[in-house]
């Protein structure tokens, strides 16, 4: 019989314990599967929404890696809606690309840009859990995607144009049904459940179950930890708030453009009998 095995949230490790260089292992498992080649990662450079404070209203966590290829590598967990979030992770690999690249150099030591989000809300409109988003130039009269010259794949070290521009993966969470396909799949069960099964074999889960295990959490850990959740339910709380008020103003103002046009109806059909009186009377 298959057991499971409760660990950490993801994001919270990302927070916490992912940037540690011991727990690089379990980061570049993932990456490894998602991305399927063998991720190394280099180092860990800074994000922006790492900051945990007592008035804190970000629901998300991100992390930007620099990969042993010199990728930058974008992971960003988003735990609540937002819709404006594909200008959101657009602006991230815009800023990115901008940031990390130093002045003089030429257009060519532009770095590639991966970004990763891992959404736990109905991002966009459709049926799959995962979807990659590439870059490609497909011509307007026959059909055929442009390719890089032999002398630029010589040059820049790559076979497809697609390789040069930022690439993105979208996961959303909610929407995986549970049923175990493949190794990335074992990922996103973890991902959605916060346990996986002791059977599992993905790259970095072996590790995860060790160095994500709740009881292997410091008291001081386990504090944060338990803060953390209850600040994501308390924003979460916040939010469905802000989404049942707008809803019940959104329904009276439709109640009472309901009420003012049969108001309008009934003043107009008085109206018009008044003055069909009046003409009688003529």
């Amino acid at each position: 019989m298959k057991k499971n095995i409760p660990l950490i949230r993801f994001d919270w490790a990302i927070k916490k314990l992912l940037r540690n260089k011991a727990n690089f292992d379990i980061l570049e498992g993932f990456l490894s599967e998602l991305l399927q080649e063998t991720i190394k990662i280099r180092q860990i450079l800074d994000s922006e929404s790492n900051k945990e404070t007592s008035n804190d209203k970000h629901n998300r966590v991100d992390l930007l890696v620099e990969n042993t290829k010199g990728e930058l590598i974008i992971i960003e967990v988003q735990n609540s809606k937002e819709y404006d979030y594909f200008h959101r992770i657009l602006f991230g690999t815009s800023k990115a690309i901008t940031e990390y690249i130093q002045e003089g150099d030429t257009y060519s030591k532009i770095k590639k840009v991966i970004s990763i989000t891992i959404a736990y809300f109905d991002l966009g409109q459709g049926k799959d859990y995962i979807y990659h988003g590439i870059h490609q130039f497909k011509g307007l009269h026959h059909g055929d995607i442009l390719n890089l010259a032999e002398k630029q794949k010589v040059l820049y070290k790559k076979e497809q144009v697609y390789e040069i521009f930022p690439e993105y993966w979208l996961i959303k969470v909610s929407q995986f049904n549970g049923a175990i396909k493949d190794k990335l799949d074992e990922w996103i069960y973890f991902l959605k459940n916060g346990e996986v099964q002791d059977d599992f074999t993905a790259k970095g889960l072996d590790a995860a179950k060790v160095k994500l295990d709740k009881m292997s959490l410091t008291d001081e850990e386990q504090k944060e930890y338990k803060y953390y959740l209850k600040r994501l339910r308390d924003i979460a709380s916040e939010q469905h708030t802000k989404m049942a008020d707008a809803e019940d103003l959104l329904k009276a103002k439709e109640e009472g453009l309901r009420e003012g046009f049969e108001q309008g109806r009934e003043k107009g059909i008085e109206k018009g009998r008044e003055e069909g009186i009046e003409k009688g009377r003529e």
